[in-house]
Protein backbone atom coordinates (compact mmCIF):
# COMPACT_ATOMS: atom_id res chain seq x y z
CA UNK A 1 0.00 0.00 0.00
CA UNK A 2 1.38 3.41 -0.92
CA UNK A 3 1.21 6.25 1.53
CA UNK A 4 1.37 9.76 0.12
CA UNK A 5 2.95 12.21 2.53
CA UNK A 6 4.22 15.73 2.13
CA UNK A 7 4.78 17.03 5.64
CA UNK A 8 6.95 20.06 6.20
CA UNK A 9 8.24 21.58 9.41
CA UNK A 10 9.03 25.22 10.00
CA UNK A 11 11.94 24.56 12.33
CA UNK A 12 15.42 23.88 11.07
CA UNK A 13 17.37 20.66 11.47
CA UNK A 14 21.12 20.43 11.17
CA UNK A 15 22.09 17.02 9.82
CA UNK A 16 25.00 15.75 7.82
CA UNK A 17 24.28 13.88 4.55
CA UNK A 18 23.42 10.21 5.02
CA UNK A 19 22.97 10.35 8.81
CA UNK A 20 21.18 7.03 8.83
CA UNK A 21 22.92 4.18 10.59
CA UNK A 22 22.03 0.49 10.35
CA UNK A 23 20.32 -0.69 13.48
CA UNK A 24 18.66 -3.97 12.55
CA UNK A 25 20.90 -5.87 14.95
CA UNK A 26 19.41 -3.84 17.80
CA UNK A 27 15.85 -4.92 17.13
CA UNK A 28 14.01 -8.26 17.24
CA UNK A 29 13.35 -10.05 13.98
CA UNK A 30 10.21 -8.82 12.27
CA UNK A 31 7.26 -11.08 11.50
CA UNK A 32 8.36 -11.29 7.85
CA UNK A 33 11.96 -12.13 8.76
CA UNK A 34 10.83 -14.90 11.08
CA UNK A 35 8.46 -16.26 8.43
CA UNK A 36 11.15 -16.12 5.74
CA UNK A 37 13.57 -18.08 7.90
CA UNK A 38 10.92 -20.61 8.88
CA UNK A 39 9.76 -21.17 5.28
CA UNK A 40 13.35 -21.59 4.11
CA UNK A 41 14.07 -24.15 6.82
CA UNK A 42 10.85 -26.03 6.00
CA UNK A 43 11.57 -26.18 2.26
CA UNK A 44 15.06 -27.52 2.95
CA UNK A 45 13.63 -30.08 5.39
CA UNK A 46 11.03 -31.20 2.80
CA UNK A 47 13.70 -31.62 0.14
CA UNK A 48 12.35 -28.95 -2.21
CA UNK A 49 15.92 -27.67 -2.44
CA UNK A 50 19.08 -28.18 -0.45
CA UNK A 51 20.67 -25.78 1.99
CA UNK A 52 23.50 -25.31 -0.51
CA UNK A 53 21.02 -24.43 -3.27
CA UNK A 54 19.34 -21.95 -0.96
CA UNK A 55 22.70 -20.41 -0.12
CA UNK A 56 23.53 -20.14 -3.83
CA UNK A 57 20.20 -18.45 -4.57
CA UNK A 58 20.77 -15.92 -1.79
CA UNK A 59 24.31 -15.32 -3.04
CA UNK A 60 23.03 -14.70 -6.58
CA UNK A 61 20.52 -12.16 -5.28
CA UNK A 62 23.17 -10.48 -3.14
CA UNK A 63 25.41 -10.14 -6.21
CA UNK A 64 22.83 -8.09 -8.11
CA UNK A 65 23.54 -4.45 -8.93
CA UNK A 66 21.40 -1.57 -10.15
CA UNK A 67 22.28 -2.40 -13.76
CA UNK A 68 19.02 -4.16 -14.66
CA UNK A 69 16.88 -1.36 -13.27
CA UNK A 70 19.04 1.26 -14.97
CA UNK A 71 18.60 -0.53 -18.29
CA UNK A 72 14.83 -0.55 -17.83
CA UNK A 73 14.77 3.16 -16.99
CA UNK A 74 16.94 4.03 -20.00
CA UNK A 75 14.70 1.99 -22.30
CA UNK A 76 11.62 3.69 -20.84
CA UNK A 77 13.17 7.10 -21.50
CA UNK A 78 13.83 6.12 -25.11
CA UNK A 79 10.58 4.26 -25.81
CA UNK A 80 7.30 5.84 -24.61
CA UNK A 81 5.31 2.67 -25.38
CA UNK A 82 7.64 0.62 -23.19
CA UNK A 83 7.40 3.26 -20.46
CA UNK A 84 3.61 2.90 -20.46
CA UNK A 85 3.93 -0.88 -20.12
CA UNK A 86 6.52 -0.51 -17.36
CA UNK A 87 4.24 1.81 -15.40
CA UNK A 88 1.46 -0.75 -15.78
CA UNK A 89 3.47 -3.84 -14.83
CA UNK A 90 7.20 -3.72 -14.09
CA UNK A 91 7.60 -7.49 -13.93
CA UNK A 92 6.10 -8.07 -17.39
CA UNK A 93 8.02 -5.16 -18.87
CA UNK A 94 11.24 -6.62 -17.47
CA UNK A 95 10.58 -9.87 -19.34
CA UNK A 96 10.65 -7.95 -22.63
CA UNK A 97 14.30 -7.13 -21.91
CA UNK A 98 15.08 -10.67 -20.65
CA UNK A 99 15.38 -9.32 -17.11
CA UNK A 100 14.21 -11.46 -14.19
CA UNK A 101 12.43 -9.14 -11.78
CA UNK A 102 11.26 -12.02 -9.55
CA UNK A 103 7.77 -13.10 -8.56
CA UNK A 104 6.89 -10.28 -6.16
CA UNK A 105 4.93 -7.52 -7.95
CA UNK A 106 6.88 -4.31 -8.51
CA UNK A 107 5.23 -0.97 -9.28
CA UNK A 108 7.06 1.89 -10.97
CA UNK A 109 6.15 5.43 -9.91
CA UNK A 110 7.12 8.20 -12.31
CA UNK A 111 8.75 11.47 -11.36
CA UNK A 112 7.35 14.43 -13.29
CA UNK A 113 7.70 18.22 -13.19
CA UNK A 114 5.08 18.36 -10.44
CA UNK A 115 5.62 15.10 -8.53
CA UNK A 116 8.67 13.54 -6.88
CA UNK A 117 8.43 10.00 -5.50
CA UNK A 118 10.52 8.38 -2.78
CA UNK A 119 10.49 4.78 -1.59
CA UNK A 120 10.68 3.45 1.96
CA UNK A 121 9.86 0.24 3.80
CA UNK A 122 8.56 1.24 7.21
CA UNK A 123 8.57 -2.33 8.57
CA UNK A 124 11.96 -3.66 7.50
CA UNK A 125 13.76 -3.44 4.14
CA UNK A 126 11.42 -4.66 1.38
CA UNK A 127 13.05 -3.64 -1.86
CA UNK A 128 13.31 -4.78 -5.55
CA UNK A 129 16.76 -6.34 -5.17
CA UNK A 130 16.78 -8.15 -8.51
CA UNK A 131 16.46 -4.81 -10.30
CA UNK A 132 18.49 -2.37 -8.22
CA UNK A 133 20.78 -4.51 -6.06
CA UNK A 134 21.09 -4.77 -2.32
CA UNK A 135 19.40 -2.12 -0.19
CA UNK A 136 21.94 0.27 1.35
CA UNK A 137 22.35 0.28 5.10
CA UNK A 138 20.67 3.67 5.44
CA UNK A 139 17.53 2.31 3.74
CA UNK A 140 17.23 -0.29 6.52
CA UNK A 141 17.89 2.14 9.36
CA UNK A 142 15.18 3.12 11.80
CA UNK A 143 15.90 6.80 11.18
CA UNK A 144 15.25 6.61 7.43
CA UNK A 145 12.23 4.34 7.82
CA UNK A 146 10.51 6.65 10.27
CA UNK A 147 11.63 10.11 9.19
CA UNK A 148 10.95 9.66 5.46
CA UNK A 149 7.26 9.27 6.23
CA UNK A 150 7.15 12.24 8.62
CA UNK A 151 9.49 14.72 6.96
CA UNK A 152 10.37 13.59 3.43
CA UNK A 153 11.63 16.97 2.24
CA UNK A 154 14.11 17.21 5.10
CA UNK A 155 15.37 13.69 4.42
CA UNK A 156 15.73 14.43 0.70
CA UNK A 157 17.63 17.62 1.50
CA UNK A 158 20.11 15.57 3.53
CA UNK A 159 20.83 13.59 0.36
CA UNK A 160 21.37 16.86 -1.51
CA UNK A 161 17.95 16.81 -3.19
CA UNK A 162 16.18 20.12 -2.67
CA UNK A 163 12.89 20.42 -4.50
CA UNK A 164 10.83 23.49 -5.37
CA UNK A 165 7.92 24.14 -3.02
CA UNK A 166 5.39 23.48 -5.78
CA UNK A 167 6.65 19.92 -6.35
CA UNK A 168 4.53 17.35 -4.50
CA UNK A 169 6.48 14.68 -2.62
CA UNK A 170 4.87 11.24 -2.50
CA UNK A 171 6.19 8.54 -0.17
CA UNK A 172 5.50 4.92 -1.12
CA UNK A 173 5.74 2.14 1.45
CA UNK A 174 7.10 -1.14 0.05
CA UNK A 175 5.80 -4.36 1.60
CA UNK A 176 6.42 -8.09 1.33
CA UNK A 177 3.62 -8.24 -1.26
CA UNK A 178 4.38 -5.15 -3.33
CA UNK A 179 7.66 -3.41 -4.06
CA UNK A 180 8.22 0.01 -5.62
CA UNK A 181 10.85 1.60 -7.80
CA UNK A 182 11.08 5.18 -9.02
CA UNK A 183 11.12 5.97 -12.73
CA UNK A 184 13.11 9.22 -12.60
CA UNK A 185 12.60 12.02 -15.09
CA UNK A 186 14.95 12.00 -18.05
CA UNK A 187 17.62 14.68 -17.65
CA UNK A 188 17.55 17.59 -20.06
CA UNK A 189 20.32 17.68 -22.63
CA UNK A 190 20.22 13.95 -23.40
CA UNK A 191 18.35 14.17 -26.69
CA UNK A 192 19.81 11.73 -29.19
CA UNK A 193 21.67 9.69 -26.57
CA UNK A 194 21.66 5.92 -26.97
CA UNK A 195 20.30 3.70 -24.20
CA UNK A 196 23.71 2.60 -23.00
CA UNK A 197 24.73 6.20 -22.39
CA UNK A 198 21.38 6.98 -20.75
CA UNK A 199 21.74 4.02 -18.39
CA UNK A 200 25.04 5.49 -17.12
CA UNK A 201 23.04 8.39 -15.68
CA UNK A 202 20.74 6.13 -13.65
CA UNK A 203 21.84 5.34 -10.09
CA UNK A 204 20.44 3.12 -7.38
CA UNK A 205 19.58 6.14 -5.26
CA UNK A 206 17.57 7.87 -7.98
CA UNK A 207 15.52 4.68 -8.39
CA UNK A 208 14.81 4.84 -4.64
CA UNK A 209 14.00 8.52 -5.10
CA UNK A 210 16.43 10.14 -2.67
CA UNK A 211 18.46 11.68 -5.50
CA UNK A 212 18.08 12.67 -9.13
CA UNK A 213 19.84 11.06 -12.10
CA UNK A 214 23.40 12.14 -12.83
CA UNK A 215 23.78 15.32 -14.80
CA UNK A 216 24.72 14.73 -18.45
CA UNK A 217 27.39 17.41 -18.00
CA UNK A 218 29.00 15.78 -14.98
Amino acid sequence: MAHDHDHEHGHDHSHQPHPFQPDLEETPLTHYQVMTQAVGDLLVEKGVFSAEELRAMVEAIDAKSQAAGARMVAHAWADPAFKARMLEDVNKAAEELDIDAGGIPIRAVENTEGVHNVIVCTLCSCYPRLLIGLPPDWYKSRSYRSRTVREPRQVLAEFGTTLPDDVEVRVHDSTADLRYMVLPARPAGTEGWDEEALAELVTRDCMIGVTLPKSPNA
